[in-house]
């Protein structure tokens, strides 16, 4: 195992922060009569929600194979991102590492808690630049695999876990979509990782927003003592539940989104517009066109939205693969262009 001592690498006033305790804290039980916390005694959602989701948990612990003591659960992974630079990241003194193109949240929330941004670009092949990335001290580095906007996995992160000093961050987003590279066997041994993943793309819950974290219990532990104290609602809890309990379901839309992507990728290359579409283990595709801002404003008129990457890729846009009929109207409307 790594020798590394988080007390090094967290803030000091998070090390000595006396959490807030909510009422749901000082009594586990489900049953009697709840006048602690001045809820409204009427209505279906007038009680405050598990504040440490004990039941989700459980269900992700499950299907993860991680013990609950290993998973944070957050108000979407934005929150999880805010929470890491609340624990480890000084305001106006520490700095992080990202490498772009990748996701914009990383920068954005660093901006926000007042953080230093070393940026290390991702190489021509868009994989790490390690060499590079080892020459900087810094807190925390975010990685993102499979990466977004390109869609392809990032090889050589044991190496970076091996060889950077603080905390390694990896947002597995989209890591259902490809789940042999997933990271989550190396949390034993690596104490500075923290892996990412949500209940937002393949569990198709976009709209609960429930993010989650897993690392060693002295990071989990940390980053619980700094959330809002019912930071996941009871609705969002249920439908997240609700979605562990059905894999059937996910297995079945997984497998026809993998399917259609093929299929997407196959016709896209087909297409005049489209110059190259990149490989990719997400569910989405990268695709070089002749005008990325032509033929995404083309789009847009037409009401087909995908995303323009231009500003990161040049003349690229971002295509999440949709369902079977918005594909087919998608590759329609791109033919005519």
């Amino acid at each position: 195992m790594k020798d590394f001592d988080i007390t090094k690498w967290a803030r000091k006033n998070i090390l000595a922060l006396k959490p807030y305790s909510s009422a749901r804290d000082e009594f586990s039980g489900n049953e009697g009569v709840f006048l602690d916390a001045n809820e409204n005694p009427f209505g279906t959602f007038n009680r405050y929600p598990d504040p440490h989701q004990k039941a989700l948990k459980a269900a992700v612990s499950r299907i993860k194979n991680i013990p609950a003591e290993n998973i944070f659960l957050g108000n979407g992974s934005d929150e999880v991102i805010d929470l890491i630079y609340r624990v480890f990241a000084e305001p106006g003194r520490d700095k992080v590492i990202v490498c772009p193109p990748t996701y914009g949240m990383y920068e954005v929330s660093a901006n926000i808690n007042d953080v230093e941004i070393i940026t290390v670009g991702l190489r021509d092949d868009f994989q790490l630049d390690i060499d590079e990335i080892l020459k900087y001290w810094a807190k925390c580095i975010f990685v993102c695999s499979p990466n977004n906007p390109t869609g392809n996995r990032l090889e050589r992160i044991n190496e970076l876990l091996e060889h950077f000093d603080g905390i390694v961050v990896v947002d597995e987003a989209y890591i259902d979509f490809c789940p042999e590279i997933s990271l989550l066997p190396q949390i034993e041994k690596y104490p500075n990782l923290i892996v990412m993943q949500t209940f937002s793309k393949a569990w198709a819950l976009a709209g609960a927003r429930v993010g989650m974290a897993f690392a060693q219990k002295t990071i989990i532990d940390l980053l619980s003592k700094t959330k809002p104290p019912y930071n996941i609602s009871t609705p969002n809890q249920q439908k997240a539940l609700s979605a562990v309990e059905n894999i059937a379901d996910f297995e079945w839309r997984r497998r026809l989104i993998l399917e259609q992507k093929a299929l997407l990728e196959k016709e896209l290359k087909e297409i005049a517009c489209v110059k190259k579409v990149y490989p990719s283990d997400a569910n989405f595709l990268l695709a070089e066109v002749s005008d990325a801002d032509e033929v995404y404003q083309k789009l847009v008129h037409h009401k087909v939205i995908t995303r323009n990457r231009n500003s990161q890729i040049k003349n690229c846009i971002r295509i999440t693969v949709g369902s079977p009929e918005e594909n087919r109207i998608l590759l329609t409307e791109m033919k005519k262009i």
